[in-house]
């Protein structure tokens, strides 16, 4: 088997972190070779954030570059747009249709990019808009959009729902475990 790589993309405080984890306990279980980067230094401040996992028989190395990812996973759409060129052309974008509106656009400094939908999908036509932020809700909680973004990528990956539910539960507290497992659902649903 080829090695996949999963890029995946957002802003400080919506879970990259944990959903790169959780995808690379499910590759883990799963019986893969695994692993993972990271990219975080503005996170608390609102800044971009990049994970991104890559998992095969043999992994050798943790970084993908421009053009390789299988998948872009994007929690928000103008970092979907920032980081589109680590899409192979052929590949697929998950992205969370609810932008993070960064400190310049809601100080009135800059404006918030139109189209961005269709700027992603000229680049790669194979794209699934999620409107991540509905669907936690629904589950039980809005923190959860990270879970909901990943029940929508698990339609596209080997790995079994157990394998999933394993991973959820292990790395979920207990009192959010029932919101998490929800919105992964909705997610997969979704996708």
């Amino acid at each position: 088997m080829s090695v996949t790589s999963i890029f995946i993309t957002g802003v400080g405080g919506q879970g990259i972190i944990l959903a790169s984890e959780l995808l690379s306990d499910v590759a883990l279980c799963a019986g893969f070779d695994v692993k993972k980067s990271e990219v975080h230094g503005m996170a608390q401040r609102g800044g971009s954030v990049v994970s991104a996992v890559k998992f095969g028989e043999k992994v050798y190395s943790p970084l993908v570059s421009p053009g390789e990812a299988d998948v872009l996973l994007a929690f928000e759409p103008l970092e979907a747009l920032r980081t589109l060129h680590y899409a192979k052309p052929d590949g697929k974008v998950i992205v969370n249709s609810r932008p993070t509106v960064p400190a310049t656009v809601a100080s009135g400094a800059d404006t918030y990019p139109r189209n961005i939908f269709e700027k992603i999908k000229d680049e790669v036509p194979d794209v699934l808009i999620i409107d991540g932020v509905s669907l936690a809700k629904k589950a039980g909680t809005v923190r959860a959009v990270n879970v909901v973004l990943l029940g929508a990528l698990s339609n596209f990956l080997p790995f079994s729902d157990d394998d999933w539910s394993e991973a959820i539960q292990a790395r979920i507290p207990a009192k959010f475990l029932e919101s998490n497992l929800n919105a992964f659902q909705s997610g997969k649903n979704a996708g």
